[in-house]
């Protein structure tokens, strides 16, 4: 992907360094600067209410005043998740304003080790996440890490995916997606609710490819940068991660797709570039 040297989100918060503490400093604006959802170790992520579990009411906090010391890996991955973070604010602005809405921008937390949200406190061991309760995105920078060597889906437009699937969920609690599920979760079983969640999850990875088809419309795709989001999309498929853990795959357990849903309807956003063809709720095959 085409990063280096672009415009930077001025909505990047950084916690790293504070434990499960609220505070943070804003960060970005350039590449000098630097129901509920979330994602569980991402892409096998879903929302908030899933994984509340993984929570607790107080996390571990830190006193020190001191800035976080970054790696150099840590400062280009914080760069260029600002500047995806901002293509993704360009794209969302554009769309809504086109269909007579407006776009409320998002925060990216930047955080290390543990974090507070109005989801809860959660540990890096739960991936990225969104939390719509502050309509913030909360991430570890040592999950691209895991993302090549867990998932074997490296790349930077893999990394890509990540956010744009997570922005993909505030564009679902924009549009009152979010609020639906969470209110229908009261009045249905559980094997039902994970047939719900799963339109969710594949809704929010086709919301990742619409963002994709813009990027490219931007020319901000490079060669093999496709590949690498269908690499990741497959790679956290609920049979797939199932089949690794235990060796067999329990469809009635999925929560957010198998691998070939979660690729295609994430290629079918790449493709149709619109909100309109990613109801997923009504389509009557996933």
């Amino acid at each position: 992907m085409k990063w280096q040297g672009r415009r930077g989100s001025s909505n990047v918060e950084d916690r790293r360094g504070r434990g499960g503490m609220g505070g943070g400093k804003m960060i970005g604006g350039g590449i000098g600067g630097i129901i509920l959802v979330v994602i569980v170790t991402l892409l096998s992520g879903g929302n908030a209410g899933d994984i509340l579990g993984n929570l607790t009411g107080s996390g571990t906090t830190s006193n020190s005043s001191a800035p976080y010391e970054q790696t150099a890996q840590e400062q280009e991955l914080s760069e260029f998740v600002s500047v995806v973070l901002a293509d993704t604010e360009e794209v969302w602005g554009e769309v809504f304003q086109a269909e007579g809405m407006t776009y409320k921008e998002p925060v990216l937390v930047l955080y290390s080790g543990s974090v507070s949200s109005a989801c809860g406190t959660a540990t890096s061991a739960v991936g990225p996440f969104y939390c719509p309760g502050d309509q913030k995105l909360y991430i570890d920078l040592s999950f691209y890490d895991e993302l090549q060597q867990r998932f074997q889906a490296p790349g930077d437009f893999a990394m890509a995916y990540v956010i744009a699937h997570e922005v993909g969920h505030h564009v679902q609690t924009l549009l009152g997606t979010s609020q639906k599920l969470n209110a229908a979760r009261q009045n249905l079983s559980e094997k039902e609710y994970n047939q719900y969640q799963v339109r969710f999850e594949l809704q929010a990875d086709y919301l990742a490819g619409v963002w994709a088809h813009h990027a490219q419309g931007m020319n901000l795709l490079e060669e093999g940068d496709l590949e690498e989001a269908l690499t990741a999309a497959s790679a956290v498929g609920d049979d797939t991660i199932q089949k690794q853990a235990q060796g067999y795959a329990v469809p009635d357990s999925f929560t957010h797709g198998t691998s070939e849903q979660r690729k295609r309807w994430f290629y079918k956003g790449f493709n149709s570039g619109t909100i309109e063809g990613g109801d997923t709720f009504g389509a009557t095959a996933l």
